[in-house]
């Protein structure tokens, strides 16, 4: 096993027994590593945002890329959603009948298709509940998608963020406290992973708290104790733009909702194009039915392109409306 590994799985297993707890409310002063430097995004740059489920989810709510986009200010970045709900690193969920690396070489196909030249990347949630005996593979699968992607986007900016913490709710739900120790575990490991491979680490685990204190949370954030609602997003959002080191945005709800609903269309839009219904008969083993439709897929791209616009051209509006007062 390599040392690298050795060393992170070392530094797993001591923070797992660690009696170190984090406050719940997510209003606690933010971790030190959250106050440095801001990530760097350019204007023109092409974001793609990868991972599981919290990732995927995001689209429902729309709350990440408007507060991202009125942070950036005058900058101009696009975005595209390509999280997959139940995902790894291994790219398991994204492959329908095949093995895992049908879901990778299917993620290959839609890198090379964005060339992003920013990726934001959350997995790992999955080990709450395996504990960490998975660990070595995890960053080891962790390492190889990052080899992949940066093979696809020679010079891409990477930023890796950790799980955010689970919830314990009222029974039959389950106590989420040993998950939790987990989790803050995986994010020690994650940073240090981080490091070694030059990417920006995102302590989304911490600043949404950490291990929660004992007892039932009083203002729940997920449904379920895993899957984070509307409200949920809203904070995991700002709590995102936050540990990428950028300020948080000065928009009022109303404002918010305007670029919401834009973002909300592009990605209903973009997740037609990259994950299109009966693609089995598109593309697949079935092409033979239906296959002359999908010379219909690349049409959606003029329609993305054109939401991009008016949701640069809204974020103007704003902008310039909060210059003049």
């Amino acid at each position: 096993m390599n040392s690298w590994a050795i060393a992170l799985i070392a530094s797993a297993a001591t923070g797992l027994f660690a009696s170190q707890s984090f406050a719940q409310q997510t209003d606690t002063p933010a971790p030190a590593a959250a106050a440095n430097a801001a990530f760097e995004f350019k204007d023109g740059d092409r974001l793609v945002l990868l991972g599981n489920t919290v990732i995927e989810r995001e689209q429902r709510y729309s709350f990440f890329e408007p507060s991202l986009a009125l942070a950036l200010g005058d900058k101009s970045v696009t975005a595209r959603n390509l999280g997959w709900s139940g995902d790894t690193v291994f790219g398991t969920a994204r492959s329908y009948f095949g093995p895992p690396s049908e879901g990778i070489e299917r993620l290959t196909k839609h890198l090379e298709m964005l060339k992003p030249t920013v990726v934001i990347l959350c997995y790992g949630s999955e080990l709450a509940f395996e504990r960490l005996g998975g660990l070595p593979e995890f960053l080891s699968g962790y390492r190889s998608l990052l080899d992949l992607i940066r093979e696809k986007s020679p010079g891409v900016r990477i930023a890796i963020v950790s799980p955010p913490p689970l919830e314990n709710l009222p029974p039959p739900l389950p106590d989420q406290t040993d998950a939790n120790k987990t989790l803050a575990s995986l994010s020690e490991s994650l940073k240090k992973f981080s490091r070694m491979q030059n990417c920006r680490f995102v302590d989304l685990f911490a600043l949404m708290g950490g291990v929660p204190k004992p007892g039932r949370a009083a203002k729940p954030l997920t449904e379920n104790g895993v899957h984070y609602t509307e409200a949920g997003y809203a904070v995991l959002s700002a709590k995102l733009v936050e540990g990428l080191g950028l300020a948080k945005p000065e928009a009022t709800p109303v404002e918010l909702d305007s670029l919401r609903r834009l973002v909300r269309r592009k990605d209903e839009l973009f997740f037609d194009r990259w994950r299109p219904t009966n693609e089995t008969y598109l593309f697949g083993f079935r092409k033979h039915e239906q296959g002359q439709n999908a010379k219909e897929i690349p049409m959606f791209d003029p329609l993305i392109e054109a939401t991009d616009k008016k949701i640069q051209e809204q974020k103007a509006t704003l902008l310039a409306g909060k210059k003049r007062v």
